[in-house]
């Protein structure tokens, strides 16, 4: 029976490391192979170093362009999907339950791809021209809810 500390891996199947700087017999003595002076004999050259010039990473312009802070992200329904969902009242609550919006969107805006066979009555925070009349079209009533908007800070007088 073969016993835990006994294992070991098939022979020629590892390799044994190279033991540099061991001395003259080794083969890999005094430098252990990385030559005489300079940086990689004496410690580490980090990945991205280029001898001296200016790096890549600095060459290189930075990314242009302008994010707002405070821009609105919609989570996207299409008047398609509502029609196959089986309820007339419908609001962002419902539109998360079922899985048509995912949690983290906090506002929703429905948009004009698909058609209404229904009357529905619809909650959202913004909708757009052509969901507003495949719905009013269809029957159906559509109520804004309202996004709360930041105010700006008033720019205080140096004294």
């Amino acid at each position: 029976m073969v016993k835990p500390h006994e294992l070991q891996p098939a022979p020629g199947s590892n390799k044994k490391s190279k033991r540099v700087g061991r001395g003259p017999g080794s083969g890999k003595g005094k430098t252990a192979g990385r030559g005489t002076k300079g940086t990689r004999a004496r410690g580490e050259v980090h990945l991205f170093f280029e001898g001296g010039q200016m790096p890549l990473a600095r060459r290189l312009p930075k990314l242009k362009g302008f994010t707002p802070p405070n821009r609105v992200v919609y989570g996207a329904v299409n008047v398609g999907d509502l029609d196959t969902v089986g309820l007339s009242e419908i609001g962002p609550d419902e539109l998360r339950a079922l899985g048509l919006v995912h949690k983290r969107d906090k506002y929703i805006k429905i948009l004009g791809t698909g058609e209404v066979t229904k009357k529905l009555s619809l909650k959202a925070h913004a909708v757009s021209e052509a969901a507003r009349t495949k719905i009013e079209s269809g029957g159906g009533t559509i109520e804004l809810i309202d996004i709360p908007t930041r105010k700006k800070a008033k720019k205080r007088k140096a004294r």
